[in-house]
């Protein structure tokens, strides 16, 4: 299956908090998607594996992504090196992305930064003929994703750019809930986390608004890139 879209999350959530909005634009426009999740999370404080499982299902779900993989790497340990690479490359070459999405290139979870830079080198290895990989007993295709953004999680980063998902903020906040053990639940009686306050779930939406203020809207998210942008036209920029 070839995706236009693959996003990649270092912990199932990471996808929804950062970019889901995003993905739920570009699904109503036709645009096949996929997610990757490169570990369970299963060193969360709240929660369970099996519960987050059941969770990134739902937000799949009410984001109508096509697919969602999950790499099963460890949670806290994963490491940037030729092994992990590798399950990476076989992701991309089997979904084809032209854009992939990834974790923000620093933050508060160490996991995040080592995914996003895992997941960049990965785009670029991709691409070359004589790294070897096979997927269901076949030999895959070099592949290299034309565009690679990184999306915001805890950090104020400044975007590169961003866009407006005025009328997919609803199904944003609506997917991120479906992980309703990791945030903020007056009723739990499981140990408060910094993701679990009311405040950082507030915070999900006013940074959105914030963002879409800048730019004349009603909600945005932000991404950063690697490279420099182009536009056909100055008439491509809102």
């Amino acid at each position: 299956m070839k995706l236009d879209i693959l996003a990649f999350g270092a912990h199932p959530d990471d996808v929804e908090l950062g970019c889901s909005g995003t993905i739920a634009k570009e699904v109503s426009l036709g645009k096949k998607v996929g997610i990757i999740d490169l570990t369970r999370g299963e060193l969360g404080t709240r929660g369970s594996v099996e519960i987050r499982n059941s969770e990134s299902a739902k937000a799949s779900e009410i984001l109508g992504v096509v697919v969602r993989e999950n790499l099963d790497m460890r949670d806290g340990f994963f490491v940037n090196d030729e092994a992990h690479q590798l399950k990476v490359i076989e992701m991309i070459r089997k979904y084809q992305p032209e854009i992939v999405l990834c974790n923000a290139i620093t933050d508060r979870h160490i996991d995040h930064g080592k995914g996003s830079k895992l997941v960049s080198d990965a785009c670029f290895l991709s691409g070359l003929r004589k790294i070897k990989t096979v997927c269901d007993g076949v030999e895959q295709e070099a592949w290299r994703p034309k565009l690679v953004y990184h999306y915001i999680q805890w950090q104020n980063i400044e975007p590169d750019f961003v866009v407006d998902i005025s009328e997919f903020m609803d199904k944003k906040m609506d997917s991120v809930l479906a992980y309703s053990s990791q945030f903020y639940d007056p009723k739990s009686n499981e140990p408060v986390t910094p993701i679990a306050s009311k405040n950082f779930i507030e915070s999900v939406k006013y940074r959105a608004l914030d963002l879409g203020r800048l730019v004349g809207v009603e909600y945005a998210e932000g991404f950063t890139v690697e490279r420099y942008l182009a536009v056909n036209s100055l008439g491509d920029l809102k």
